[in-house]
């Protein structure tokens, strides 16, 4: 039918973790590096995330990697993130994800037993190695951009909760992270509701009370995410960790907002942040590894294999190992008629008020200096 869109993708979970991998979107985006290529997505293509993410077709646990043309010729195919929150620069899960549909589909050259790629991010390039057996990606491991600790230990008034001590740590993005114990949470499944309460208004009130800026690249800014870790419960496994995803705006005064959805997965990027400040405090040294277990008892396998430098500041080259399985190949319809053309959500599984954009979820956004800007965390 003439003036139909017609989406082609492939459902992939990473450790539970649903990406849903959209390899030929015709969307044509434009930009000359993969930064640029984000703010691109981010201008015009919000509504086509709203598409793809929101209800009838998409759920709160749902996003979704567009892959596109390199900016690099070194890469083999460049990713940017779409999730509930807005576009991400950098995922772990959604990379494993792209990987495993790219690989499995024969949509880029293949060799056995091991498949090497290049990734263009808007964080940097990600190198991949992954093992493949008759045509399976059966373990997908990716050298991460350097990853680093802004600051450890910084006092946050975390409302309804008091002051904690938590670390701003950048692993492809900006994450908060603190021990769960310290906001009065167990991290067991039953506890789901009170970890996303806790862990929501912890990203709010840091990326409020913080100006977190990657010293070069000026463009990735705002703390996006949160991550409650705690010990290890399960053999075999170093620690276990929640990440808490915005499906609604959260605001700091009103409990009611302090909603979210728990990343399945143990959070590639997050988990690169979690190591690189176990490094600086001496816990994790390079070749070591380290085992994160999710609130679904899935693991990612990381490891420090090298140190390095960001703008002078002590940094890592973290990689991260896991594994995805196709779950579905769709071809998603929007007609020209449909009331919906950007989707829909409702309070009874979303957040109270509706997903925002970057800026109105603080997450990603331009801020301008003034009066009352937020400390830059971590300055030199």
């Amino acid at each position: 039918m003439a003036n139909r869109m017609i989406i082609d993708a492939v459902d992939v979970h990473a450790a539970g973790e649903p990406g849903r991998v959209l390899l030929a979107s015709g969307l044509r985006v434009r930009g000359e590096t993969m930064t640029e290529r984000l703010d691109w997505c981010r201008e015009h293509l919000d509504d086509f995330r709203r598409l793809i993410l929101r209800e009838p077709r998409g759920y709160p646990g749902l996003c979704a990697p567009l892959i596109v043309s390199p900016s690099d010729p070194r890469c083999d195919f460049g990713m940017i993130v779409m999730e509930q929150g807005g576009f991400r620069p950098m995922s772990g899960s959604n990379l494993i994800c792209a990987v495993t549909a790219l690989i499995e589909t024969g949509a880029v050259e293949v060799s056995e037993p091991v498949t090497r790629l290049r990734v263009d991010t808007a964080a940097g390039v990600v190198a991949v190695r992954a093992e493949v057996t008759a045509g399976r990606a059966l373990q997908v491991t990716f050298e991460n951009v350097p990853s680093f600790v802004v600051d450890l230990d910084l006092p946050l008034d975390v409302p309804g909760y008091g002051t904690i001590p938590v670390d701003i740590v950048f692993g492809g993005q900006f994450y908060v992270q603190a021990r769960a114990d310290r906001l009065g949470v167990a991290l067991e499944p039953v506890n789901a509701k009170e970890i996303i309460r806790a862990a929501s208004i912890l990203r709010r009130a840091a990326d409020e009370a913080f100006d977190a800026v990657h010293p070069e690249l000026p463009d990735l800014r705002g703390i996006g995410l949160p991550m409650l870790h705690g010990p290890a419960r399960t053999a075999g496994t170093g620690g276990r960790n929640a990440v808490v995803l915005p499906n609604g705006v959260v605001d700091v005064d009103d409990p009611r907002t302090w909603s979210g959805t728990l990343d399945r997965s143990p959070c590639g990027t997050g988990t690169s942040g979690r190591v690189a400040a176990m490094h600086a405090r001496g816990e994790l040294d390079v070749g070591e590894r380290f085992v994160h277990e999710s609130m679904l008892g899935t693991t990612f396998t990381a490891e420090v294999t090298a140190e390095t430098t960001v703008a002078g500041r002590p940094a890592i080259i973290p990689s991260i190992s896991g594994r995805g399985w196709i779950t579905g190949h769709h071809q998603l319809v929007l007609e020209p008629d449909d009331p919906f053309p950007a989707g829909y959500t409702l309070g009874d599984i979303w957040g109270t008020s509706d997903v925002g954009t970057e800026a109105e979820a603080g997450i990603g956004a331009h801020r301008q200096a003034g009066p009352d800007a937020r400390p830059e965390v971590g300055a030199q």
